[in-house]
């Protein structure tokens, strides 16, 4: 064991052993929804299964599972015993890691996760070169610009990140940054998802300088 994310449910584990075969890692964001997706995995003892869908929604969150969520959603079936194995694209290239299904009695009724291959690789580098995984941390409390928030505040849209409260000593205190302060964008991007800004600190290198619009 190399290392483990519990936040999102994945490790680094080195076999020793040689020429094994290798799956071909794709690109996670030139997904679409729309695009054609196939899970291979082990359902119910079954090995080797695999079975076929369409990618129905990308960075899917707020579902409870993990605390970083980000998934690829697909109706592709995907059954307990299919986690860890891989989601490709129709050139073959793995595009995600199966992880989860939403279902009311255990099995499949056609929601299925996975995790992302970019973000998994992004996990894997910073395991393998520090035993954990290092994230950006801008030390604030975010919430939704609800409608009722934006005419507290007299604005017309319901835009931004809302500032509810800032940490101590942290990055956002010593950047200026203040209770009630709306952040508009975060290094270049607008943002209007507190997860999406989560997502976004998180996978900025620390101590990386980033202009924040508020």
């Amino acid at each position: 064991m190399i290392g483990t994310d519990p936040k999102t449910d994945v490790a680094v584990i080195k076999i020793d052993a040689k020429e094994l075969p290798v799956a071909t890692l794709g690109d996670s964001e030139t997904i679409e929804v729309g695009d054609w997706a196939i899970a291979i995995g082990n359902p119910f003892g079954l090995s080797q299964t695999m079975t076929s869908g369409i990618i129905s929604a990308k960075e899917r969150s707020n579902l409870g599972m993990h605390e970083y969520e980000k998934f690829l959603q697909t109706d592709a079936a995907i059954n307990p015993g299919n986690s860890g194995g891989p989601l490709l694209n129709l050139e073959g290239h793995v595009v995600g890691i199966n992880t989860a299904i939403f279902s009311r009695n255990g099995g499949y009724q056609g929601i299925g996760f996975a995790i992302p291959i970019n973000m998994a690789k992004q996990i894997q580098d910073s395991l393998i070169v520090h035993g954990k995984v290092i994230r950006g941390w801008l030390g604030v409390m975010i919430q939704p610009v609800t409608l009722v928030i934006a005419k507290s505040f007299g604005i017309d849209e319901t835009r931004g990140v809302l500032v509810s409260n800032v940490v101590e000593d942290g990055p956002a205190e010593h950047a200026g940054l203040e209770r009630g302060d709306i952040i508009l964008a975060f290094d270049g991007q607008a943002t209007d998802d507190p997860n999406a800004l989560k997502y976004a600190v998180a996978d900025t290198a620390v101590g990386k300088d980033v202009e924040v619009l508020v």
